[in-house]
Parts: C-alpha cells; structure tokens; sequence
C-alpha cells in the first residue's frame, strides 16, 4: 500500500501544527498519525486515558511474531502562556538552519523523524520489528505511558528493548535522576491578628516545613550521596508553589505548598518525603494542636517518576551507544518515561535529537543538523536489530 510520504522536516511541522499542550485534546493529532500510518498497512492501537480525551499509541512496524525495538516519544507540550515568541509557536519556521516551534526539541523533532522514517522502516526491516509509542500527558508527570505499558507489558511479545527520544543532542543517556512531588495542605486556626496567640498560623507553619526542606536540600548538597557524572551531582530538594492568607489582619486557617525532590538512582524519594512528614508531624503538630486540636497536615502525592539505571552491559544498551557514538553513556538531572519502561522489564536508554536546554523556552528550536543526525540513528538502528 503506497502512503502519504512526508519528508521530516514536513513531518515535524505537521506535528507541531497540533496544539497538544497538556491540558488540551490529543486525539486530533493522534488521528493524524493513526491515519497516516495505516496508507502504509501499519495498525494502530490505542490507549486513551479513562476519560477519552487523550491517547496513547502503540503501533509495530515490520514482523509482528517476535519482539523488537521501541521508539518512545511523547506527543503533548508544555504551555506557551506568557511566554514572548518572535512568532506563532504552532507555526513551525526555519532560520538559520534552526527549526522553531512549540515541541520542535521537546520532543516532536524524534517523533517526526521516527514517522517520516516509516516507510525506509518497513522496507528494511526483515527480521526484528520496530515498534512506536506515543504518549500524552509527558509533561503532567510521565501520565499518559502507564497505560501504555500496562497494557503491554504482560505480553509474550513486548518490546526487547525501548529508545526514548528525549533531546540529548544524539548522546546516549543510560541514567536520570527519579523524582517525587508533593503538594502539602496545612490547617490552623483563623482569628484576629491582634490576638494572634489564640490561632494557629498555617502559613508561619508552612513556612517553617519549607525552611526545614531547604536545610534538607543543602544538608543533601553537602553531604551527598553523590554521583559527580550527574549535575547537580546530588538529590535536590525544591519548594515551587506557595499559596495562602486572605489579609494582613486576619491569622491564616489554611496554607499549602508543593515540593519535589530529584534523587540519585539509588536514593529513596521516599524516605526523603517521610523525614520531612517526620519533622512537620513531630516537632510542629503538638504545639499546633495545643492550641487548636484540629490543626493539621496533610500530604498528597503529585506525580513519581522513577529514575533510570541502565544495565550498560545489556546487549541492546551496548547497541545504542555504538550507534550513538558514544563511548560512555550520560548521566542527566531530568525526568524521562525510560525509568517507567525499566520499571516494566523493558530495558530502556535515552537518546533524541536537540538540547534539553531548549526545551519549554519562548522560541524552542530544534537544529537542522540535529535532526540529519537522528535520521541517521534511526536507519542504522533498523539495519543493526537483527543483532540483537
């Protein structure tokens, strides 16, 4: 069956064209590509989210008896609220040898080059098959994947191995840091501030749980664990919204904060949380109660992603760093869904065209060489899966 060819930088314009930010539908885009697919005789399969807004997909390309690579990307962005670009950010524009555009790095470059690719693929591809995975909701917390992969996980035939698009610049990243936030709520007891002694001021206690987790993040910084291939080379500790009172006048009833903390792959997130639940729980509570038995704290979790390890000597990780050209794989501070799909047994390495530090910027771009350059990865990566 003869498809719509596209060339990658048409592709990618075509992608970045749909406004995926996160808190919008996907299911246009996600048609576009079901649609575009199938001209080639490729089926899709979906995994929308429980309210059928958005979708996952998951499709093979080549044999469908025997497993094979993943390519992994996702398909939402981040907001452009606010943010002063030279132009329409869902217009994509080429200066300079720079292509710009909302999601050009983060990361529709790799998925339009993964696409437009489609039809080399299967014309190469005999023995090992590739398979794509879209996602939604990346950028909420790495959401939308989990479905994916529950969802094929427990086959016989889930993927040998999964390479994550994320913008590295082409190097091959075995290792990320984990993340967990949370958001707090804290109740005291409201009352006239000329007598503040008789409330409880929830944003005073608020703010002495965020001093105490920045004692923790320079107590982390200090003394570590610490990994010098990361950078920061130890877990961070990080407060990013604060809200609560009503008037200077008035003791505040409520207050509430959300923090997050980075952690090294072998540090626990968790008892990280627990030992600032421990000091706000054991140091603060009683005097808060003391004065207001309904006073309290209560802690919700935000997201987890958990961290990527990569066992370097796996034959695929070897596979990817070789096409990579990259002699000893990277180390990075941000989230990706590879430590999900490691999670799941499916042995997962992060490498994409672009640079992370564009990523999420007023005027995100994606250089032209980046993109020849992951063009090239792909198809020697088609070439090379019978080795595995």
């Amino acid at each position: 069956m003869a498809g719509q060819r596209y060339g990658t930088i048409e592709m990618i314009a075509r992608l970045v064209a749909f406004d995926t930010t996160s808190r919008n539908s996907n299911l246009d885009c996600v048609a576009f590509i079901r649609d575009y697919l199938a001209g080639f005789g490729v089926e899709s399969e979906l995994f929308p989210e429980p309210g059928g807004k958005k979708a996952n997909l998951y499709a093979t390309l080549g044999p469908g008896d025997r497993p094979g690579v993943a390519l992994s990307g996702h398909l939402d962005v981040v907001p452009v609220d606010g943010q002063a670009w030279d132009g329409d950010p869902f217009r994509l524009v080429e200066r300079d040898g720079r292509l710009y555009g909302r999601g050009a790095a983060d990361m529709k470059g790799f998925v339009g080059a993964a696409l437009a690719l489609v039809p080399e693929f299967l014309a190469r591809l005999r023995d090992v098959p590739l398979h794509l995975c879209l996602s939604f909701d990346e950028e909420l917390g790495c959401r939308g994947v989990r479905h994916l992969i529950s969802g094929i996980e427990g086959r016989p035939l889930k993927p040998r191995g999964c390479v994550v698009g994320e913008p590295t610049g082409m190097r091959a990243i075995a290792a990320h840091k984990g993340k967990v936030s949370m958001h707090c709520e804290v109740t005291g007891l409201e009352c006239h501030s000329a007598v503040a002694h008789t409330g409880v001021n929830a944003v005073e206690y608020a703010a002495l749980v965020i001093a105490h987790l920045k004692a923790m993040a320079r107590r982390l910084g200090a003394e570590g664990p610490l990994d010098p291939e990361f950078d920061p080379p130890f877990t961070t500790a990080h407060t990013g919204v604060v809200a609560g009172g009503t008037a200077l006048n008035i003791v505040p009833a409520r207050a509430s904060f959300d923090f997050e903390f980075r952690t090294l792959p072998a540090h626990d997130g968790d008892a990280l949380v627990a030992e600032l639940r421990s000091f706000a729980e054991g140091a603060l509570l009683p005097e808060m109660r003391a004065v207001h038995p309904g006073a309290g704290f209560a802690w919700h979790e935000l997201s987890r992603i958990p961290a990527l390890a990569a066992d370097e000597d796996d034959p695929f990780t070897r596979l990817v760093l070789d096409l990579a050209g990259t002699k000893r794989p990277g180390k990075v501070s941000f989230g990706t869904e590879a430590g999900l799909y490691q999670q799941a047994g499916i042995p997962a390495i992060v490498c994409g065209p672009g640079e992370i530090e564009q990523a999420h910027k007023p005027n995100e771009f994606i250089a032209r060489e980046q993109i020849a350059a992951c063009e090239r990865f792909l198809l020697s990566l088609a070439d090379r899966l019978a080795a595995l």
